[in-house]
């Protein structure tokens, strides 16, 4: 996804919060939901799960993870700060101009949408939420290497 945004001409920023929100969507989807089942051309199951990003008209990436589903609705997590996990969907509803969650037989897609155009969320309105640890990740990535 990096190298197709790339050569499509979007913003290194937005490239990274939209590898970021993919990360989170897969990481998501492979502990919290069953993998989508299809018959392949080999005997048995195919287990998968589908990731996609497309950019519209209007000049929004739109990012998505399609699962099997899990046992809850995918929502955003208020953990405690000792937490090791938790924050993923909090962490994408901060990056992206809108998320949400769409049902279809048998299947679950998370998506979230960037905007190419405007900056919609800032590093530092995202830090302000998180904890120090998480804060001063972000600040990490901001310096360059």
């Amino acid at each position: 996804m990096r190298d197709e945004l790339l050569t499509s001409g979007v913003q290194d920023t937005v490239v990274d919060d939209a590898v970021l929100i993919l990360s989170e969507l897969l990481s998501n989807s492979c502990r919290h939901a069953r993998p989508l089942c299809a018959e392949g051309p080999t005997d048995g199951d195919a287990e998968s799960v589908r990731a996609a990003w497309r950019i519209d008209a209007r000049g929004q990436l739109t990012v998505s993870v399609t699962d099997g589903g899990g046992p809850t609705r995918p929502l955003p997590a208020t953990p405690s700060v000792t937490a090791r996990g938790g924050r993923g969907l909090a962490i994408i509803r901060s990056l992206a101009k809108d998320w949400g969650v769409r049902d279809g037989r048998g299947e679950v897609t998370v998506w979230a949408t960037l905007s190419l155009h405007e900056a919609f969320a800032t590093r530092m309105e995202l830090a302000s939420g998180l904890p120090a640890e998480l804060r001063e990740a972000l600040a990490d990535l901001d310096e360059p290497a």
